[in-house]
């Protein structure tokens, strides 16, 4: 995905843009709720890590260097296990990824306002000129077209990365 293009507007293709924005908008929202829904699963497991090593702890202290089980010996001993680090690591990318995701939509709305206010100014003759009618349903055609091309490109760096 590659969110800076699609935020892009093409001036010369309102009407284009306009078409697409629902559907740019949509796929954006998914990406926003699968992130989201990923951090939650992270959480959880952060949590749950976080209960089996408390329990173990709780019953083998002298395996973690502790002579006297107190709460804060215990929270000590939970935050320096390797699976509680790498559940937090996992935390911490969940909720950079959902942070990400939440500001593309929002920039996804602002997308839709400027698209409103380049139409005002359309309307207003500020980009007047000598002008050829435009043919939509070609140039929505050339946009599929492009779209895809990069979705074979997308594709094959995915085929390329996973080898």
């Amino acid at each position: 995905m590659n969110y800076e293009k699609d935020l892009t507007i093409d001036q010369d293709a309102l009407d284009v843009e306009w078409l697409e924005q629902p559907r740019l908008m949509m796929r954006y929202a998914r990406i926003e709720a699968e992130a989201e829904k990923q951090y939650a699963n992270a959480r959880a497991s952060l949590e749950l890590i976080k209960a089996e090593v408390d329990k173990t702890v709780r019953m083998n202290p002298e395996k973690f260097d502790i002579a006297k089980i107190t709460e804060g010996a215990v929270s000590a001993a939970i935050l320096m296990t390797d699976e509680y680090k790498e559940a937090l690591a996992a935390v911490t990318e969940a909720s950079y990824d959902w942070n990400i995701a939440k500001s593309v939509v929002k920039a996804f709305h602002q997308r839709k306002d400027a698209l409103e206010n380049l139409v005002r100014l359309h309307g207003q003759q500020y980009f007047a000129g000598p002008s050829v009618p435009r043919d939509l349903g070609k140039e929505w055609e050339k946009r599929q077209h492009q779209r895809s091309a990069d979705k074979k490109v997308g594709e094959k760096l995915t085929r390329k990365n996973n080898h």
